[in-house]
């Protein structure tokens, strides 16, 4: 029988109810009509105050330009604790153009703007576009080959459920869409970043629900691919690319980050593009600045090539520890 004191309580008591009181406590119950006819109606309004509203609920406070700092935090902080709780590990990135669909649908557009231009034939705008969409037609094969290129890095794994290393993308369609599509056909979780833009946009329809990300900051976004990329894989692409691809070759430049293998799929267009040679004769970039990059034609090719980087690194392409990156 348990001690008791001398009121008959025992020494050591119940544990009590963890949500639940015997006796409710005065602040649960608001003052009355009968006590205060206005008090119902002043605690209702005190009750729809923003003010009284609780800070991490409130989003027009969330919202405000002080609150930066926060959103920032949580743009972050969201995306980092569910890769971590999937065993998201290590990434290959692909970058590429929103504009290179997959070649069926090339194909469609560029028969439309052909049919519309002989009925308009001396129309000059639809005979750029025209121009325009048989050269996207063109790299089309871009979207077969990043697809395989998905395809390759799901297969390099123990499995369905091995995540440690997956394909990241932007999440938005084109060569997004086909990396993101080769990892799904091979049953592989694969990573969207989506970015809020004024303009609605929506994810492609192949990345794993549970890790599709939607950002409000480029900054944390890009943040995002390169905290555990093992390798980064650009194609064709426009602004957006060649942002992404150039901070990734200036942290690497600078030793912000570690080295990873990047590899430039496409070598005649990036050539164009980009006059790497010329920044090079011109002294404004150094002879092993240009080395932190190659060129690839196929997925084959730059699967291949990122597989020697490793093995000519020492190190293997997928370590057994997380891969994140120290200083980003």
């Amino acid at each position: 029988m348990a001690d008791t004191d001398d009121r008959g309580r025992p020494d050591i008591p119940q544990p009590p109810n963890p949500e639940q009181r015997h006796e409710p406590l005065p602040e649960t119950h608001p003052k009355t009509f009968e006590e205060d006819p206005a008090a119902p109606s002043r605690i209702q309004t005190l009750l729809d105050a923003p003010s009284y509203r609780r800070a991490d609920k409130d989003v027009d406070f969330l919202e405000r330009d002080e609150a930066h700092g926060l959103r920032l935090h949580l743009d972050y902080l969201k995306p980092e604790l569910l890769l971590s709780e999937m065993g998201v590990t290590h990434t290959v990135v692909v970058f590429g153009s929103t504009r290179l669909a997959e070649p069926a649908t090339a194909q469609y557009r560029v028969d439309r703007l052909h049919e519309e231009l002989q009925a308009q034939p001396d129309n000059r705008a639809l005979k750029r576009k025209l121009g325009v969409a048989r050269r996207v037609l063109k790299k089309s094969r871009y979207y077969n080959d990043a697809r395989e290129l998905g395809r390759l890095v799901a297969e390099s794994g123990k499995g369905s459920l091995d995540n440690r290393l997956v394909v990241m993308t932007g999440g938005g369609p084109g060569v997004m869409e086909a990396a993101n599509r080769g990892a799904f056909d091979a049953g592989a979780k694969t990573v969207g970043l989506n970015i809020d833009i004024p303009l609605e946009q929506f994810p492609n329809p192949y990345i794993s629900p549970e890790l599709c990300f939607r950002f409000r900051y480029f900054a944390l976004r890009k943040m995002h691919f390169l905290q555990r990329a093992r390798a980064l894989v650009a194609y064709p692409g426009g602004f957006g690319t060649m942002d992404e691809l150039f901070e990734t070759m200036t942290l690497i430049q600078t030793r912000t980050i570690r080295p990873v293998p990047v590899v430039l799929v496409g070598r005649q267009y990036w050539q164009r593009a980009v006059d790497f040679d010329f920044l090079l004769d011109e002294g404004v970039i150094d002879s092993e600045d240009r080395d932190i990059f190659w060129f690839a034609e196929n997925a084959q090719e730059a699967w291949q090539g990122i597989l020697d980087w490793y093995e000519q690194s020492g190190e293997p392409l997928i370590p057994s520890g997380p891969s994140e990156q120290e200083h980003i």
